[in-house]
């Protein structure tokens, strides 16, 4: 079926930008104190419970969910502000982003009333953190081809095989993930599949660290033998995942944090150059900002669709596609951009550290999240070109 393709002209609303200013105030006193340093992008970006704590006891953890479940019921827009504020500050959001961004929308979409009282309420207050197991070894990006299988048992099911580049499984509390509860059809290679909660303390559970060249651990395989997960944990319809996991992406794949990933390097090249750049200079740090500011107004409509209760996978798709090909090339830019800025400039050292790590770790951003092949497939199948 072809999508309409649509980025409606959103504005944020005056209450977006009241937010924005208490995040804002909340983040220099966080840097104040010594919780994190804005110039040291990622690599401070550790394990900070506290940090975490302190997000949620703002209310701005699960700020679009039911008051019911911990929530805050405001809109994807102020939402939206946070996410944008907490990424350019450098902040050190890994413990409950993913829990926030889409886990918890899983949850209270599919979980039973039991676990959504449970689980919910501690991702608000920032207490825990969730992994997303999808790719596995030999399929990557293809989830289709996933083999990881889950064995019905008495009381639940028996989960057998590996999942691979999971982010923050080292440190997650649980993990939302999609095994092969029978075979793929002739007629529908996407049967077959269902999603799971997987408390990560679960016996038989082994979580391998994937080192990256920037030092850091981030990513982890996740082997499973014989791995109990009980009936309840099931979430939503069984061997129907694919349809659930096409509509969480939305969420995943169009928010900021896909093209701001490298911000930080351009915001340094603007301070290096000061406030007289050369012509040079000036034309590309000018080209570059255009590109940012397309890619949010389109980030921002997606956040409205949204709120509107829109599913916008092909636009969401877009944004991912086109703002990590663009993350991924900035520090690039920035470092042709930054050969004649003067070596007397007083962040000079800031930036060329901060170009080091970005360059290392941009091979990643067009992969994670989904690779930008699988991403193509679904905008072109989305507009009827495939």
């Amino acid at each position: 079926m072809t999508a309409a393709l649509r980025f409606d002209p959103i504005r944020l609303p005056p209450e977006c930008e009241q937010l924005r200013k208490e995040v804002r105030a909340f983040l220099a006193d966080e840097i104040a104190a010594g919780t994190f340093d804005p110039h040291r992008p990622v690599q401070e970006d550790a394990d900070n419970r506290e940090f975490s704590r302190r997000v949620g006891e703002k209310g701005w953890l699960g700020m679009t969910w039911p008051k019911k479940y911990g929530g805050h019921e405001r809109s994807f827009l102020e939402r939206y502000v946070v996410t944008e504020e907490m990424r350019v500050a450098n902040a050190p959001v890994r413990r409950f982003f993913v829990a926030d961004r889409q886990s918890g929308p899983v949850l209270l979409k599919y979980a039973p009333e039991h676990i959504k009282m449970d689980i919910l309420p501690r991702i608000c207050r920032g207490e825990i953190c969730f992994s997303i197991g999808m790719s596995e070894p030999n399929s990557g990006s293809d989830l289709f081809a996933a083999k990881t299988k889950a064995t019905r048992t008495d009381g639940g099911y028996l989960i057998n095989g590996s999942k691979i580049w999971t982010t923050s499984a080292h440190i997650a509390d649980y993990m939302i993930a999609i095994f092969r509860t029978s075979q793929p059809t002739k007629e529908n290679r996407r049967h077959g599949l269902t999603q799971f909660l997987v408390n990560m303390k679960t016996p038989g559970i082994k979580v391998n660290p994937i080192d990256q060249i920037t030092g850091q651990q981030e990513f982890n395989e996740v082997v499973f033998t014989d791995a109990f997960i009980p009936e309840d944990h099931v979430l939503g319809e069984v061997d129907g995942a694919w349809k659930q996991a096409t509509s969480e992406l939305a969420y995943e794949r169009s928010g900021p944090e896909r093209f701001l990933e490298t911000y930080y390097t351009l915001t340094e090249l603007v301070r290096a150059v000061g406030p007289d750049p050369d012509a040079r200079s000036a034309e590309g740090i000018g080209r570059l900002v255009a590109q940012l500011h397309t890619m949010r107004r389109m980030s921002v409509s997606v956040a409205g669709m949204l709120q509107a209760g829109k599913e916008p996978v092909v636009e969401a798709s877009i944004v991912k596609d086109i703002g990590t090909v663009w993350e991924q090339q900035l520090p690039h830019r920035v470092r042709d951009l930054a050969a004649f800025v003067d070596e007397s400039a007083s962040n000079h050292a800031t930036l060329e550290e901060m170009l080091d790590f970005a360059i290392k770790t941009a091979p990643k951003l067009t992969i994670q999240g989904g690779t930008t092949e699988v991403l193509r497939g679904i905008i072109a199948r989305g507009l009827g070109l495939r």
